[in-house]
């Protein structure tokens, strides 16, 4: 049987990022990619023009009918916009019994706001502790804890700021720091850092939520967690190495990279 991954977020109309970006990943990474619309933004690779959140019943609907009658070995979550879906989602994902990454999404990759600052609470108190693995930026970092990491040296503090609130794994992402790209996976007793080469490469719409949609797709597979992690992670590499220009801004990450003849990190967009 081939997994089935359930990934609950915002559509992204311009395909780059969120549930597009999700669904992509999973087809590349060999699992059955099913979703749950939280919300709807008019998005392209400039920005974001709008936003509209669905209902909460809208949302419970979409995830009840899936898991129910499918099941999961999977759950990833992206954009929830507001405390109202936050609680939703994690009281749904608490009470399903599959593996859940986290994606804490507060802002698009051009600044645009993903998630009302009323849900912030709600994401530390509610939806963390759900996680079998949260992936925050050190933007998201600094937006739930107050950490503000500098360097590389300051990730395994940003780690045991967002541990605290009850994740059994957190995955601190260092892309905005200088040097290579460097990670840090962490459950608070044993560290795995991942380091990949930084590319020359501004078009990288959509990475946060690729890399979460391709660790929940691993784990579906029944990888441990750093065994996950790292995989997704030479998966988002590949795909930032092969990210493309897309309209007048910043373009996507290229989701298919592996699934061309001969691909490895690197080969550029077909």
């Amino acid at each position: 049987m081939r997994p089935n991954v359930l990934t609950v977020a915002g559509s992204d109309s311009g395909g780059g990022a969120g549930v597009q970006a999700d669904l992509k990943t999973m087809l590349a990474l060999g699992v059955h990619g099913m979703s749950v619309l939280t919300a709807v933004t008019a998005q392209n690779s400039l920005g974001v023009q709008g936003a509209w959140e669905l209902p909460v019943e809208a949302v419970r609907a979409q995830y009840r009918s899936v898991v129910d009658d499918i099941g999961v070995q999977a759950v990833k979550t992206g954009m929830l916009a507001s405390a109202e879906l936050v609680e939703a989602v994690a009281e749904l994902i608490g009470g399903t019994d599959a593996p859940a990454v986290v994606d804490p999404v507060g802002v698009s990759k051009h600044g645009d706001p993903l998630l009302a600052a009323s849900a912030l609470e709600s994401v530390r108190k509610r939806l963390l502790p759900v996680a079998t693995v949260a992936t925050p930026n050190l933007d998201e970092v600094a937006q739930l804890t107050g950490v503000r990491v500098e360097s590389e040296e300051q990730l395994p503090e940003a780690a045991a700021a967002v541990l605290a609130y009850g994740p059994r794994w957190v995955l601190i992402k260092g892309g905005h720091l200088a040097g290579d790209a460097v990670d840090l996976l962490t459950d608070g007793t044993e560290e795995h850092w991942l380091r990949a080469p930084r590319y020359d490469n501004r078009h990288t719409h959509g990475t946060g939520c690729t890399l979460a949609s391709a660790i929940a797709s691993q784990l579906a597979k029944g990888r441990s967690v750093p065994e996950a992690v790292r995989d997704a992670k030479e998966y988002v590499t590949g795909a930032i190495a092969a990210g493309f220009a897309l309209g007048a801004g910043i373009g996507p990450v290229d989701h298919g990279w592996a699934l061309r003849p001969q691909a490895g990190p690197g080969t550029p967009a077909g």
